[in-house]
């Protein structure tokens, strides 16, 4: 993924027509940006101020994972599996 397309991830992960902000699409946004701010910084190396807004952006991942874990454990497992995601 060269770039993150917006529209495109949040009618993948929307639950209904009119969702936007959900846990899962801020999540799949989230791991979009993510993956492009790694491919970015495996070239430029020594852009640390990209490399904070990075582990920013892990950290509230991680924060919205959880949340998405203590209130439903199914949803949390397929979200992983479709994101690719470790845990």
């Amino acid at each position: 993924m060269s770039t993150v397309s917006k529209p495109e991830i949040i009618a993948d992960f929307k639950i209904n027509d009119m969702d936007t902000g959900s846990s899962e699409v801020q999540i799949a946004l989230l791991t979009a940006r993510i993956n492009h701010l790694t491919e970015h910084l495996r070239t430029h190396r020594k852009d640390f101020h990209s490399r904070r807004g990075l582990l920013q952006m892990a950290a509230r991942r991680r924060k919205l994972l959880d949340y998405v874990k203590r209130h439903d454990l199914a949803k949390y497992t397929e979200l992983l599996q479709r994101l690719k995601l470790r845990r």
